[in-house]
């Protein structure tokens, strides 16, 4: 299982590589440093994800199955919902001609493999920022004060204190509110994926939440789904 690890953000990376070593080791670099990671091997993948959940950043892949990124990226730049997508494009082409061709097609930047992964997340902060989405609003929702930059929650302006991961799981509820999410769903949006934590260290979380929220009757926001997972309501 990988260290909780306090970060200043909690934007979404969404990773299209269909090499699975790769997406592996973007996926552990991303939580690191606090990022929610969400990952797909193709174009129909991404397009499912981002049907639910447009990310606040790509990560695609220059040389996909089926439709390539090139032509994902022209695609996704056409389409007003997502046009706005910061996009990196990786690739093994270093020529000159194919970074300007990337460029030209949509991607606001490109790196090629093999590439530093702090080289990377750099860059990834760097065009969060210049689109203005590295800082994340304070939540205020039934009077509890959620503040993602500093990790803070209260309750009532009542301080209380959760671990890093159940903070996480506590924002993407708050986020995501009236929504139905399985626990290998939650798995993937809030420990990006890591293959080695079981489902039931998603129940674990949750139980540690309800019990820290429950003196200020607000565990009852997080509802079990029976046979399908967990939910946040306000209602």
């Amino acid at each position: 299982m990988y260290e909780e690890n306090m970060a200043t953000n909690t934007q979404t990376i969404l990773v299209v590589e269909d090499e699975e070593a790769i997406r592996n080791m973007l996926q552990y670099s991303l939580v690191q440093e606090g990022f929610l990671c969400l990952e797909a091997k193709n174009v129909d993948e991404a397009r499912e994800i981002i049907s639910v959940d447009n990310p606040n950043l790509i990560l695609l892949d220059w040389m996909l199955p089926g439709m390539s990124g090139i032509d994902y990226a022209r695609r996704l730049r056409s389409n007003d919902e997502t046009k706005d997508i910061p996009i990196i494009m990786l690739t093994a082409k270093g020529q000159e001609d194919e970074k300007v061709r990337g460029l030209e097609t949509g991607a606001d930047d490109y790196i090629t493999k093999p590439f530093s992964t702090k080289e990377l997340v750099a860059r990834i902060k760097a065009l969060l920022r210049r689109h203005g989405k590295m800082s994340s609003n304070i939540i205020e929702v039934a009077g509890l004060t959620l503040n993602p930059e500093t990790y803070r929650i209260s309750i009532n302006q009542k301080d209380i204190e959760v671990s890093p991961t159940e903070f996480k799981l506590l924002h993407f509820f708050i986020s995501h509110p009236e929504r139905v999410y399985s626990r290998s769903s939650l798995l993937d949006h809030v420990w990006g994926q890591n293959k080695y934590v079981e489902e039931r260290t998603v129940d674990v979380h949750i139980r540690r939440l309800r019990k820290t929220l429950a003196p200020f009757d607000f565990d009852k926001h997080i509802q079990t789904v029976r046979s399908i997972g967990y939910r946040f309501s306000i209602q």
